[in-house]
């Protein structure tokens, strides 16, 4: 029998219900009103009182109005045919819905029942098979998805049976396992998982190691991400946020790619909805939506569906990194998600932490960066999950507590700032600020040395040195003049100005300079820190900017010129002889 209840309260969005059975922590239960059903999640059980968030508007809720409980967690339904669908945080497939406006209570099922996949078996009858192992694979996209054992599978079972090649629908039984007590379980191409539980279908979780290419050179260059590793982009409104994540998912070297807007403005979720579209894959040539996931929770939904989006996404990418490929995850934003965990507390009438934000905000934040990661799979294959989040602190305040929390477990941080784009040098990633804590691991320095070589670490570094003294020597000739400071000082700071023209800012718009292969990144590299190396010889600042004004033009014009094309080897010797002329000979 299940569990029924009553409302015996309405705030908002949370619920009180007088139940008259069992009740377990984030059941969803379905509550009737005017002949729909609201779906809402159980947040805190209370003796007979049990609280819960309903994913949709409860206008015209009133007392008495009847709830039944269905007996399991917020799930997600997993299965070939999600790649290139638009979801919204519970799941449901935005195209099947009618209108512009989403009707209160109407849920649809994620994905096709009729469609026919072609199957291949990848074992056989006898093969001993654990929770998530492949039984066989299926194309989806161009794209080899494993069809695995259940997830919930218990210890070892024996494949009694596995279907031949061929096309069948998702529903159809392709194997047949029995367990260690000789019974028969029946498998099909559909898994269920409870979205707030981390899947662990692994065997172990290494460090992650191996760099992640965006061909953003702020990024791969300065402060690089790896497969399997945690990022995150704060930044005030305006500074580009949105826009350096659609150039990570667009040129990124994953195998799915998964977009959250979790109560991002509509305008912005538009815009992916109509560009994602058009994109080509640089690394395959078809369009880019082919192997896109996007869930899309605007700020005018419901908040507790924002909390869900999140969830369901990471769910979502757990599902494919078990099959053994690179899933890049993006979140925009998680203030949003934040908000929505605080407004569900506040009513909750829980005791608030700072900025009235949950107690527990910095558990729940670590636990779901937790999620993602590098992980090496029972049969030796590896999958991964990159996650990168988005953060929209109020008026830019890098202090307040979403910030401050994000910042102990992710391990890259791309602080954007308001100066970098008032002057237009995009992307407005503050060079000093930022970090990337896996510049630090011995493994990825191992992996650096082999992919591009053992000098690459330290020129990073020595790079990031001479900006932080730039910096320093910028504020200097702001405070006491171009004429209060020897020339040296005016050296050093158009170094500065070399490096930040040449290698931190990008032009997206341009066709060979939006995505720089690694091979060309360190060319770059080479190049500046060789000309940052060099002793020069002036007689006043003013010869200095003239002469480090036209060596960046000549450098931003190699930037947009093909990779050791014609122009390029041109403008590079013209380069050269600038360097010659002007050098201390020693």
């Amino acid at each position: 029998m299940a569990t029924k209840g009553t409302v015996n309260g309405v705030i908002a969005n949370m619920v009180t219900l007088i139940v008259d059975g069992p009740v377990a922590q984030n059941e969803i239960c379905y509550i009737e009103t005017g002949g729909d059903k609201l779906m809402a999640e159980v947040i805190k059980v209370v003796g007979k009182f049990v609280y819960v968030q309903v994913f949709e508007s409860t206008r015209g809720l009133k007392m008495g109005a009847e709830a039944e409980f269905t007996g399991h967690m917020l799930e997600v339904t997993l299965g070939p045919g999600m790649l290139s669908r638009n979801y919204d945080g519970l799941q449901n497939d935005l195209d099947k819905m009618e209108g512009v406006f989403l009707k209160r209570g109407d849920y649809t099922f994620p994905l096709d029942k009729e469609k026919e996949w072609h199957f291949t078996p990848l074992v056989q009858p006898g093969d001993k098979v654990e929770a998530s192992a492949w039984l066989g694979q299926v194309d989806e996209n161009f794209q080899p998805l494993k069809i695995m054992a259940p997830f919930t599978l218990a210890g070892t079972c024996t494949v009694k049976s596995i279907a031949a090649e061929g096309d069948y629908r998702i529903y159809d039984t392709i194997a047949v396992l029995t367990d260690a007590d000789g019974n028969d379980v029946e498998v099909n191409m559909v898994q269920k998982w409870p979205v707030k539980k981390a899947m662990s279908n692994y065997k172990e979780k290494p460090r992650p190691f191996k760099l992640l290419e965006t061909g953003v050179r702020v990024i791969d260059t300065m402060n690089p991400i790896v497969e399997g590793g945690t990022g995150f982009i704060p930044g005030p409104f305006g500074t580009g946020k949105t826009v350096l994540q659609h150039a990570i998912s667009k040129q990124a070297e994953a195998d799915i790619v998964i977009i959250a807007a979790c109560g991002e403005r509509a305008n912005e979720v538009v815009e992916i909805f109509t560009e994602f579209p058009e994109l080509v894959d640089p690394h395959t040539g078809r369009k880019l939506m082919e192997r896109t996931i996007i869930i899309a929770n605007t700020s005018n939904m419901p908040v507790a569906a924002r909390e869900a989006s999140v969830y369901t996404a990471m769910t979502i990418g757990e599902y494919y990194r078990a099959m053994g490929l690179k899933v890049l995850l993006m979140a925009d934003s998680t203030s949003r998600w934040a908000q929505a965990l605080r407004e569900m507390s506040n009513r909750m009438e829980e005791l608030p932490g700072p900025d009235a934000f949950p107690m527990d905000l910095s558990a729940i934040i670590s636990n779901f960066y937790g999620r993602a990661g590098y992980v090496t799979l029972a049969n030796g294959e590896t999958g991964s999950i990159t996650f990168i989040g988005t953060v929209s602190p109020a008026g830019g305040n890098l202090k307040e507590p979403v910030t401050e929390n994000t910042k102990k477990v992710a391990r890259c941080f791309y602080a954007l700032e308001q100066d970098r784009a008032d002057k237009k040098r995009y992307p407005a990633v503050n060079p000093i600020d930022s970090y990337s804590k896996y510049l630090e691991y011995p493994e990825f320095a191992g992996y650096i040395n082999e992919r591009i070589n053992d000098q690459w670490i330290d020129k990073v570094n020595d790079l990031k040195t001479r900006l932080q003294r730039g910096k320093e020597i910028a504020e200097q000739i702001n405070i006491l003049g171009d004429d209060g400071v020897p020339v040296e000082y005016h050296v050093t700071f158009w170094k500065l100005e070399l490096i930040d023209f040449v290698i931190l800012q990008q032009d997206a718009f341009d066709e060979v300079d939006a995505v720089t292969p690694m091979d060309r990144q360190e060319a770059i590299v080479d190049l500046v820190i060789d000309i940052c190396r060099t002793e020069f010889e002036f007689d006043n600042f003013n010869e200095v900017m003239d002469y480090f004004k036209k060596l960046i033009n000549l450098c931003k014009q190699m930037n947009y010129s093909k990779y050791q094309s014609e122009a390029y080897e041109d403008f590079r010797s013209q380069l050269q002889a600038m360097v010659e002329e002007r050098k201390i000979q020693s």
